[in-house]
C-alpha cells in the first residue's frame, strides 16, 4: 500500500496555514528486544515487535521554517547538506506526505546528539522529531500512537522515539499498517542506566535496510528470528515488571547477539563487528565472571550498549573510562 494514500486520510481537506517555524526534540533509543525484518519494505512494516529504552537527552532537536524558495533547504549539524544527498531526500520525502505539492518550501535544521549512522539509531530519532516538528507546524494535532506511526514510515525504530522510557513498538497486522505504533510502557525503572560506548564514528559500510533485506532473503537462520523475538519481548516485559535486572541483562544480550547471527549467516555474510566490538565484549563477559552484573546489547553497527545498574556504576566506569552513561529515567514521569 503507498504511504501518500495512507497520510491522506489522516490530513484535512485544506493544507493549513503553517506557523513562523516548529522544532521538536526526540530521543534515541536503544532496543532490547530488536527489530529486524520487514513485512512491507514501503511502509517499514515489522516481522517482529520490539522493545526499547530511551535515551533521555540524547536524541535529535528539528526547527522548521517556511522559507520564499524555490526548494527546501537543509542542514545537519549546522552544516548544509545538498538535496541530492540521500539524507536530504528522505526529509523531502517525509516532508512531502504532508504538504503536498503545493506546500511551502522550508528550512530543516536538524542536530544530532549522538553520531549519525554508527549504530546508535540517529535516524529513529530524527524522524521522530521530525514528525513531531510537522505536526506543530500545520497544527495538526495528531495523537501520540498517530505520530508514532507516521514517524514508523521514514524510520522504523523512529516509532518507539515518540516516546520515553520503556516502549514497545506493537508489529501490528493490518494492511495499512496504522496499527503498527509504539506505546510507552508504565514502568519506572530510576536504577536503570545504559552506557554507551563509541568505538567507530565511521558511517556504516552497509545501512540496517540493506541489511536487513539480505538477511531475510539468504539467510536460513532468520526462519527462527521470529519467534526467539516473539519470546524475548515477553520475558523482557515481565523482568521490567519485575525490575529483575539479571533476566533483563541475559534476554537482551542474547536477543542481540541472535540478531547478529542472523546477520553472519546471509550471504554475503554481513559482520558490523569490529575487532574492537569482540575485545569489548570479553572484557564484559570477564567482568561479569568477578561478579559485577554487567550485559550488553548492539544495533546495525559496531558500537556497544552497557546495561547495569546504578549500585554498580564505579565498577563499570573503571573499566571502561570512555563509557557515556545514561540514566533514562532522570526526569520521566
Amino acid at each position: 500500500m503507498d504511504k501518500v494514500d495512507v497520510v491522506k486520510r489522516y490530513l484535512p481537506a485544506a493544507l493549513p496555514t503553517p506557523t513562523a517555524s516548529a522544532e521538536a526534540f526526540a530521543p534515541s533509543n536503544i532496543a532490547l528486544c530488536k527489530y529486524w525484518g520487514k513485512r512491507d519494505k514501503a511502509l517499514n512494516l515489522p516481522i517482529n515487535a520490539s522493545l526499547s529504552v530511551s535515551l533521555g537527552e540524547l536524541g535529535t532537536r528539528t526547527r522548521l521554517t517556511p522559507i520564499s524558495a524555490a526548494t527546501d533547504e537543509i542542514s545537519l549539524n549546522g552544516k548544509a547538506v545538498a538535496l541530492s544527498d540521500d539524507f536530504a531526500k528522505k526529509i523531502v520525502e517525509f516532508v512531502d506526505l504532508f504538504r503536498g505539492p503545493g506546500g511551502a518550501r522550508l528550512k530543516v535544521d536538524t542536530h544530532n546528539s549522538i553520531p549519525t549512522a554508527a549504530g546508535l539509531a540517529s535516524s529513529a530519532s530524527g524522524f521522530a522529531a521530525l514528525a513531531k516538528a510537522v505536526d506543530q507546524l500545520y497544527g495538526f494535532g495528531f495523537s501520540p500512537q498517530l505520530l508514532s506511526a507516521f514517524a514508523r514510515m521514514g524510520s522504523g525504530s523512529a516509532s518507539r522515539s515518540i516516546f520515553e522510557g520503556f516502549v514497545e513498538w506493537q508489529m501490528g497486522v493490518r494492511e495499512d499498517g496504522m496499527d503498527s505504533h509504539a506505546v510507552p510502557l508504565q514502568q519506572s525503572w530510576p536504577g536503570f542506566r545504559i552506557g554507551l560506548l563509541t568505538l567507530t564514528e565511521a558511517i556504516k559500510p552497509v545501512g540496517s535496510r540493506a541489511g536487513m533485506q539480505r538477511t531475510l532473503e539468504t539467510a536460513h537462520l532468520y526462519q527462527s528470528w521470529p519467534l526467539q523475538a516473539s519470546a524475548d519481548l515477553e520475558k523482557l516485559k515481565q523482568a521490567i515488571d519485575q525490575q529483575n535486572f539479571e533476566a533483563l541483562g541475559q534476554t537482551a544480550e542474547q536477543n542481540a547477539l541472535s540478531m547478529h547471527a542472523t546477520m553472519i549467516a546471509s550471504w554475503p555474510p554481513l559482520l558490523y563487528w569490529q575487532p574492537e566490538s569482540v575485545a569489548t565484549m570479553q572484557r564484559i563477559w570477564e567482568l561479569r565472571q568477578t561478579g559485577v552484573p554487567v550485559y550488553f546489547t548492539m544495533d546495525a553497527g559496531p558500537n556497544i550498549k552497557l546495561l547495569f545498574e546504578s549500585k554498580n556504576q564505579p565498577e563499570i566506569e573503571a573499566t571502561f573510562p570512555q563509557v557515556k552513561v545514561v540514566s533514562p529515567f532522570d526526569g520521566v514521569s
